[in-house]
């Protein structure tokens, strides 16, 4: 048996690439949208790609079985559990096999069985993986999608938070209760393959090891070790991340059929003297440069969305599905301005008209028109500002705005300061007093950043930004509040 994980680490998501030499079939599980890796990958083993699984329907990328399978010729597989809302709409236009707990998928010597592990989303299947031709015919592996992580376990209030769907966090919380007890008779030495790794907003503390095992999980996840379900529900509840708005949407392209990409989108670099006109007729310009370049000087309305390992997040959260626009790469961008156009279309983002290299900020200038910047205030000064009678954190000469979750900020705030999360901004800036100056701050500076240059393009002039966010706070020995939000 061939088994190869395949991840992409901008979206911290696995698929699974599982192959019999003997029979020259392999089976894909959860492959995203960028599909020519896969059939690379295949390709280098000889393998034909006869079978596309699907474990769920997924939120937090665009799925690519669909594609691969009409582009292979494979049976495409989908999830019939759930009841009649969770089906798949394009499963009959396919002819997708449905399937339901306890069927199986063949592929000359490896045999997948399916498991209904409801909780993270009500038709979620986990796959058991046997090597027929083993002496002992048991499973070796579990497929477990966004059910088991390291660690952790697939966070039961996506369709709650980020669908709108009232009441289906806690009853996804209970199914994922009794996901877990059916475990019991599976043996410990099961490796467990997710379909995420750290940094994915699917769970709130996911490990970094690629894999691990059934037994190790069971002696180690918080999930084996609480044993009644009313404590569980308020377990797996508590302190999960916002779901970023992008979810939502993700959700119903994969329920209802992903378009194919043919391809990584391309967008044209376009010269310098194109952002002016670009800008006046109202485009969307995303700067996609460090946050410290953006900080030294940004064209008016420009968001910054640096180009790190949470660009994807940032991207869906604050860029719309439903208009064109623009990019600014910097100089280590932009020789990979492809890998950047591919990361956008693997959450739905295609509409990106071109790009600028940074040379066209600077022609900006050039033209006459002034640049925008991100002032820095330093933790001690703003210490002192908050120190004046005259200046409270929340209105006045001085608003102080914390950016970061609302668990963050319900563990500990500056007295006095305003909670909106980054990804709430473009809602929420309404909210937001206009007079005075408005500082920014996240944990450490990152977050901050984002939401000083989404602030300035909604026309908030009086940004800043607080160096070393919160923790520079702390270490400047500002006080601190704990309390609830409203």
């Amino acid at each position: 048996m061939l088994f190869k994980r395949l991840y992409d680490t901008r979206l911290a998501q696995a698929s699974y690439l599982i192959g019999s030499q003997r029979a020259g079939e392999a089976i894909v599980v959860d492959p995203n949208r960028d599909i020519g890796g896969y059939l690379s990958a295949a390709d280098a083993e000889g393998l034909r790609i006869a079978h596309v699984v699907e474990t769920h329907i997924h939120a937090d990328f665009v799925s690519g079985s669909r594609e691969l399978a009409r582009r292979t010729g494979a049976a495409l597989h989908l999830s019939s559990e759930g009841g009649e809302a969770w089906q798949y709409g394009y499963a009959a236009e396919d002819g997708a096999v449905l399937l339901r707990d306890g069927d199986t998928i063949q592929a000359g010597d490896v045999r997948l069985d399916a498991v209904h592990t409801p909780g993270h989303t009500p038709e979620h299947l986990s796959f058991l993986v046997t090597d027929t031709t083993a002496a002992a015919d048991l499973p070796l592996g579990f497929l477990t999608g966004d059910f088991l992580f390291v660690s952790d376990v697939g966070r039961p209030d996506l369709l709650e938070r980020a669908a709108g769907l009232a009441g289906s966090a806690e009853a996804g919380a209970r199914a994922l209760f009794h996901s877990i007890r059916q475990l019991g008779d599976l043996p410990d030495h099961l490796q467990v393959w997710p379909g995420h790794g750290a940094g994915s907003a699917c769970g709130k503390s996911l490990g970094a090891m690629p894999q691990t095992t059934l037994g190790y999980e069971r002696l180690t996840n918080w999930a084996f070790a609480i044993l009644d379900e009313e404590a569980f529900v308020r377990a797996a509840l508590a302190g999960q991340p916002e779901a970023p708005r992008y979810f939502a949407r993700m959700k119903r392209i994969n329920r209802d059929g992903p378009r194919s990409l043919n391809g990584v989108p391309e967008a044209p670099r376009l010269p310098s003297p194109a952002l002016p006109p670009a800008i006046d007729r109202g485009a969307l310009i995303v700067d996609a440069r460090a946050a410290a370049e953006f900080a030294r000087g940004h064209v008016p309305g420009a968001v910054s969305i640096p180009r790190n390992a949470a660009f994807t997040t940032w991207a869906g959260w604050l860029i719309p599905d439903d208009r064109d626009f623009y990019l600014i790469l910097g100089r280590d961008e932009v020789p990979d301005a492809a890998g950047v156009l591919r990361d956008l279309a693997m959450i739905g983002l295609d509409r990106a008209a071109g790009w600028f290299g940074p040379d066209a900020v600077e022609g900006w200038a050039a033209t006459g028109r002034a640049l925008e910047r991100v002032r820095k205030i330093a933790p001690d000064e703003l210490l002192a500002v908050t120190r004046r009678p005259e200046s409270g954190t929340g209105g006045g000469e001085v608003t102080v705005l914390d950016v970061r979750s609302r668990a963050e900020w319900e563990a500990g705030h500056v007295p006095g300061s305003l909670n909106v999360p980054v990804g709430e901004l473009t809602e929420r800036a309404g909210e937001l007093p206009r007079d005075g100056t408005l500082v920014v701050h996240c944990q450490g500076g990152t977050r901050s950043g984002i939401a000083a240059g989404v602030l300035q393009s909604f026309g908030f002039r009086n940004v800043t930004d607080l160096a070393s966010g919160f923790t520079g706070w702390q270490r400047a020995g500002g006080p601190v509040e704990q309390d609830q939000l409203p």
